[in-house]
């Protein structure tokens, strides 16, 4: 049983899974020419309930607006006008690969001026465009926003983020993404965890599923896969022939730690070596004790206020020195020291300390 050990705000679980699991290659790699493209506008937000942009902070809220109103053939030039129902937003998407005009996706829409929710309030026609410039899609719908924000005279209470929401299917495809799979020769399998022996078996499932050789490994992260030797109808059946063939890729011995909640993720690989372990507490206390000073009755002076400060540094008995023996395995010793009750925070630095002193087999990530 493959084993890995998190900690997760101070509580270890201990998750298994079968060892030597196959994984489909389409879960593996990314086909070349095969990805979304990412889509941003900038629009404006209508019927808020007050929570609008205040246009006197955010006075590109008022020029889209004025823009708006003249295309739909309302003069506003040289009006005072001062709504708090409207906002200002980007819009962001992601157009998929081979999506076709008229089909409809998703859309993010988030706050850029001061607003203080988008709740109930309605997208105005958005175009959405791509990193060259064109319009690839057009936006307009209700938001769904995940916030709620109450508040009164002398007090509010916020929940969530109800400056940004999405809009299902708001946006209608309007312009296709030029490209002509039906015309590949070969194909790029680019890996999403660069390995060789992922890639060599990879490599050697698609060519045992001709009986020939029709792909290549070319790199840790590149498996070549030639199309025209494969005798399919178009690319889109060689694809569709190879994506579910299952593989079983090599993991990495690799441990993952993040400060700030004390996880702590690992790999049934990770080994360490002889090493011994010594961890203590130090608890350092600063008192302030200001003593008055007063002069003698009928003296002449002035009350002085004197500075008196305890300090003092105690050290907490550790446990003893621990000696970890050879080939033991790193969960292993995470959970000796759970078992001890060190916390979260404790049994990162002392991971640190056992990588930096050379003991600790495995990529060591911290975030």
């Amino acid at each position: 049983m493959k084993r890995f050990v998190l900690a997760l705000l101070g509580l270890i679980m201990t998750v298994t899974s079968a060892q030597g699991s196959a994984i489909r290659i389409k879960d593996l790699v990314e086909f070349d020419g095969v990805r979304g493209n990412d889509l941003v506008g900038y629009g404006l937000v209508v019927g808020l309930n007050g929570t609008g942009d205040g246009l006197r902070n955010s006075p590109f809220t008022e020029e889209i607006m004025a823009n708006i109103l003249e295309r739909l053939g309302v003069n506003v030039t040289g009006e005072q006008f001062r709504p708090k129902n409207v906002a200002a937003v980007f819009v962001t998407a992601t157009l998929p690969p081979f999506s076709r005009a008229g089909s409809r996706i998703d859309v993010t829409v988030s706050a850029i001026g001061d607003a203080k929710s988008l709740l109930g309030g309605t997208l105005v026609m958005t175009p959405l465009n791509a990193a060259d410039g064109e319009i690839y899609a057009v936006a307009q719908g209700t938001i769904i926003a995940g916030g709620v924000v109450a508040e009164g005279e002398a007090a509010s209470v916020t929940q969530g983020v109800p400056t940004a929401g999405v809009i299902p299917a708001g946006a209608n495809v309007e312009r296709e993404i030029d490209f002509d799979f039906t015309s590949l020769s070969t194909m790029r399998l680019a890996l999403r965890n660069a390995d060789f022996t992922t890639a060599e078996r990879i490599e050697q499932a698609i060519n045992a599923s001709y009986g020939r050789s029709v792909a290549q490994m070319v790199d840790a992260g590149t498996v070549v896969f030639d199309i025209n030797a494969t005798g399919e109808v178009s690319p889109a059946h060689a694809i569709g022939t190879i994506e579910n063939l299952p593989v079983e890729p090599e993991r990495k011995a690799r441990v993952v730690v993040d400060q700030r909640s004390g996880t702590i993720v690992m790999g049934e690989d990770v080994r360490i070596d002889r090493v011994a372990v010594s961890q203590g507490n130090l608890t350092l206390r600063i008192e302030e004790e200001p003593m008055v000073v007063q002069p003698n009755p009928f003296a002449e002076g002035q009350t002085v206020v004197v500075p008196r400060t305890r300090a003092a540094i105690d050290e907490e008995p550790g446990p003893s020195l621990a000696e970890v023996p050879d080939g033991t395995s790193l969960s292993e010793v995470v959970a000796g020291l759970n078992a001890l009750g060190v916390s979260p925070r404790d049994m990162i630095d002392i991971l640190k300390s056992i990588k930096a002193a050379g003991a600790l087999h495995a990529e060591f990530l911290v975030r």
